[in-house]
């Protein structure tokens, strides 16, 4: 196992990483509407009935690649953490790339088999499953990026 692999097995290390992203969320800023528009985004606004979150997404998919993933609103600390490490991961990413890295993501939620080195800094979030009321949190912005992907699929 590497050093990297260890590192993410460190509960202590899991918790600073999520802390990280709470504290300091990557791509955490909308365009507003208009720019939104003339820039070709995509947005989707995502609600939980079980927590605070109530978060917008936006992304610029362009040629079957995403260019660009930002996110705001109020959300709490594994939404927020979650949702910024997928714009890091996915942001530069092909679609089918894309679509791996999220159905790992889930998969690791779900407790089934992933693989972990797709997942990167994601890892982080793997004992969610255990917190059924916190898997909502932990997959709410990825539902949402998931659908925009869809939405620019279909348009082709």
């Amino acid at each position: 196992m590497s050093d990297a692999n260890n590192m993410l097995n460190d509960p202590e290390v899991l918790r600073e990483l999520i802390m990280d992203h709470y504290q300091y969320p990557h791509n955490h800023k909308l365009l507003d509407e208009k720019e939104a528009a003339d820039k070709n985004y995509l947005s989707v606004h995502m609600a939980s009935d079980s927590c605070i979150d109530d978060i917008t997404v936006q992304s610029r998919i362009k040629d079957g690649k995403i260019e660009d993933i930002r996110f705001d609103g109020v959300a709490c600390t594994i939404s927020t953490a979650s949702t910024s490490m997928m714009t890091d991961l996915l942001k530069g990413k092909s679609i089918d790339e894309a679509r791996e890295i999220i159905r790992n993501y889930f998969n690791m939620i779900d407790a089934k088999e992933y693989d972990p080195d797709v997942l990167e800094e994601a890892v982080a979030m793997k004992n969610v499953y255990k917190q059924a009321n916190r898997i909502k949190c932990a997959t709410i912005g990825w539902k949402a990026i998931n659908q925009m992907i869809d939405e620019s699929e279909e348009k082709k």
